[in-house]
């Protein structure tokens, strides 16, 4: 048994140190071989009903639940207690990742009313959307411990913004859909009234506080026995969500390119990822925080659930498949960027904020 596990942590180990190529080659497969990617979207599982609705169950939001209780199971509510010392950094990152994202979209907005093709426009701001009314993404608090962060402040973060998803998602949303026009302000307006709080409810609240009640049951002991399976299983699943949902909207993109639009595309997405990192090292150095808080608000105002969005997309917005492209973007760009962050902030002895 013991030579398997180190097995397993060793491929996990490699995983995690390629892991942003990997999913560069996820995305590349994508575009050229869709066939199995879009075959996963499709299938049907039955149904079910909660509270009086009908849901359809199908691979993407199951596979996303199960990336959910995961991270609910790794909860260590010690951890989490010692976040209530310092509420003021709490609460300022969870207004920072709203204001941020929202303010920058509405920004983005005016200045994009000059580009030549408003149907471009509208799949960006909506993209975005998504992106920006998304809970803080679960891998940030590996990229704050890696840094030595604070993993409770990190912690918190993750789980506030996911808790408070059903209120703060529609509120983007809605906010956003003030500025885009037509049938995509329509969507925008329909998903956050109707669609994103059960969606939200079912597929992101309830597989956390699941995955916390087991992790109660279980025991710490029990589950730290496990944690290179439940790392390896984390890593498959994003892998095949990755895949699968940029098997919809990829391989037009590689087959007809829009050069133009990718490039803006490119250029507003990093805009916005440096825009929400440097929230982070703003609010810390405005509370004159510890090395350890700054990484933890850092990393996790500039890391979204993308997995969500593309998700909810694939879900509520299937007749706008471009839409996918911003968020599956930024989720690379999320990546290369707190890759760069950790080289030149945190890394010790080198970075500019260099440790005693």
């Amino acid at each position: 048994m013991k030579p398997i596990l180190q097995s397993i942590e060793f491929v996990t180990r490699l995983i995690h140190h390629y892991f942003i190529w990997i999913i560069l080659a996820s995305y590349f497969v994508a575009a050229w071989l869709p066939g199995f990617g879009l075959w996963v979207r499709e299938v049907e599982l039955g149904s079910l009903v909660v509270l009086r609705n009908k849901i359809d169950l199908s691979l993407p939001p199951l596979l996303l639940s199960l990336l959910l209780f995961n991270a609910g199971l790794g909860v260590k509510p010690k951890e989490l207690a010692r976040v209530a010392h310092k509420p003021q950094i709490l609460l300022s990152g969870l207004l920072g990742n709203l204001v941020t994202p929202l303010g920058f979209i509405i920004g983005a907005s005016f200045v994009m009313a000059l580009w030549h093709n408003p149907e471009e426009v509208q799949h960006i701001l909506v993209g975005l959307a998504l992106v920006a009314s998304m809970p803080i993404a679960g891998a940030s608090t590996a990229w704050a411990q890696n840094a030595d962060g604070n993993l409770a402040l990190s912690l918190g973060l993750v789980l506030f913004t996911t808790f408070l998803s059903p209120l703060l998602t529609p509120l983007v949303l809605h906010a956003v859909g003030f500025v885009t026009t037509g049938d995509y302000s329509e969507d925008l307006h329909e998903v956050a009234s109707d669609g994103v709080v059960s969606f939200l409810g079912i597929w992101v609240i309830m597989p956390s506080l699941c995955g916390m009640l087991a992790h109660h049951l279980i025991g710490e002991e029990r589950i730290a026995a496990v944690k290179p399976h439940i790392k390896l299983v984390n890593y498959g699943v994003l892998l095949l969500l990755n895949y699968s949902n940029a098997s919809l909207s990829l391989p037009k993109a590689m087959s007809e390119p829009d050069l133009d639009f990718l490039g803006l595309l490119l250029v507003i997405v990093v805009a916005l990822c440096i825009m929400a990192f440097a929230t982070g090292y703003l609010i810390a150095r405005l509370f004159h925080t510890n090395r350890q808080d700054m990484a933890a608000l850092m990393f996790g105002l500039g890391m979204n659930n993308n997995g969500t969005g593309l998700v909810l997309v694939s879900v509520a917005l299937a007749d706008h498949p471009e839409v996918m492209l911003p968020i599956i973007f930024y989720n690379l760009v999320q990546h290369l960027m707190a890759s760069l962050v950790d080289f030149t902030v945190f890394q010790k002895g080198t970075g500019l904020y260099k440790t005693a």
